[in-house]
């Protein structure tokens, strides 16, 4: 009988660490398919570009192809 309880004790000891693997690596699914979906952060040229652009230093056009660029280049 002793043999029983341990042989159940093991195996709900596994079907636990089952379960808190698929959890946690459908958490880790999600937040990595949030993240490509989210926008990537600006670079420090386009930031600087940006503040060029705020003060009148350069055109809209000028602002909007330099943008273009920059956003070919990361690509």
């Amino acid at each position: 009988m002793m043999y029983g309880h341990f042989a159940g004790m093991s195996a709900s000891w596994l079907v636990s660490l089952l379960v808190t693997l698929v959890v946690v690596g459908g958490v880790i699914a999600m937040l990595a398919t949030v993240a490509r979906g989210l926008p990537r952060t600006s670079s420090h040229a386009e930031r600087m570009l940006a503040e060029r652009f705020a003060r009148g230093e350069i055109d809209t056009e000028e602002y909007e192809e330099r943008l273009r660029v920059l956003n070919a280049a990361h690509r």
